[in-house]
Order: structure tokens, then C-alpha cells, then sequence
């Protein structure tokens, strides 16, 4: 047991796929049955670890992607107003009725 004390104490090393790979080894261990009681709690302990791993791995790339996504729309808005494009679809509209 203690090499699952170990590895519950490195989890902040692991990386997104790491915890992933060993997230699904565990699932398959816990499924395939056959561990006593001790070791399938070991396993949905360290289960549960890794998927807070992963959780916050993928909190991370969704908080970078929004980031991104806000930095690229509020370039192109800027981009838009310095060169008038804003101006110009909205006068386009006007000038054919629609």
C-alpha cells in the first residue's frame, strides 16, 4: 500500500495524458474485479485523484482557449474600428434595404 501512497502524493507532477493513462488502468483493474476490499478502495482513491487531475487540467485549457478567444474577438473589433469595416457592413445593409 504504500506505493499508492506514494503515487497519490505525485499527482500534481503528472500531466493530462499521464493521468489519463493510469485514470483508465484503474478503471480496468476495478472492473476486472478479483482485488479485495482494501485495494479496490486503494484503487477508487487514487481513481478519484486522477480524475481531479484531469478536471483540472481540462479547467486549465478551457480558462487559456476562453482567453484566447476573448484576446483574438477583441483584436478583430479593434482591427474592425480602426479600418472601418463595422462602418462599412452596416452601410452596405442599409444601402440595398435589407
Amino acid at each position: 500500500m504504500a506505493k499508492t501512497d506514494e503515487k497519490a502524493n505525485d499527482t500534481s507532477a503528472l500531466g493530462y495524458e499521464q493521468a489519463r493513462d493510469e485514470l483508465v488502468e484503474v478503471v480496468r483493474r476495478l472492473e476486472a474485479g478479483g482485488t479485495s476490499l482494501e485495494e479496490s478502495l486503494a484503487l477508487w482513491e487514487r481513481g478519484e485523484e486522477l480524475a481531479r487531475v484531469c478536471r483540472r487540467w481540462l479547467e486549465g485549457a478551457r480558462a487559456r482557449l476562453d482567453a484566447a478567444l476573448a484576446e483574438s474577438g477583441a483584436a478583430d473589433a479593434e482591427s474592425a474600428e480602426r479600418t472601418g469595416v463595422a462602418g462599412e457592413r452596416t452601410g452596405d445593409a442599409g444601402a440595398d434595404g435589407s
